[in-house]
């Protein structure tokens, strides 16, 4: 698993909000500390440099809070952008 970002707050839309430190695609599935399947991300909004993401739960109890890490699977890597293709 990696790191991708932490969550800052859960909206009153039911989305979670995420700060994230890299560009994730919509549709990534983001994962707890423990492993456990938590989101689905729906869009990305900011700045490049310091992009945040919504996303909806995939459990109808949430038992998060924020500054929580947010991780991805090793196995997705069509969902994150790193760097320059070559």
């Amino acid at each position: 698993m990696k790191e991708v970002g932490k969550i800052v707050h859960l909206a009153k839309s039911g989305r979670l909000i995420v700060k994230v430190d890299r560009y994730i695609k919509s549709g990534t599935i983001l994962f707890d500390s423990k492993g456990r399947k938590l989101a689905k991300v729906t869009e990305v909004v900011g700045p490049v440099k310091s992009p945040y993401a919504t996303a909806i739960p995939l459990a109808e109890r949430l038992e998060t809070t924020a500054g929580n890490k947010v991780m991805i699977s090793n196995k997705t890597r069509k969902g994150v952008r790193i760097g320059k293709k070559k």
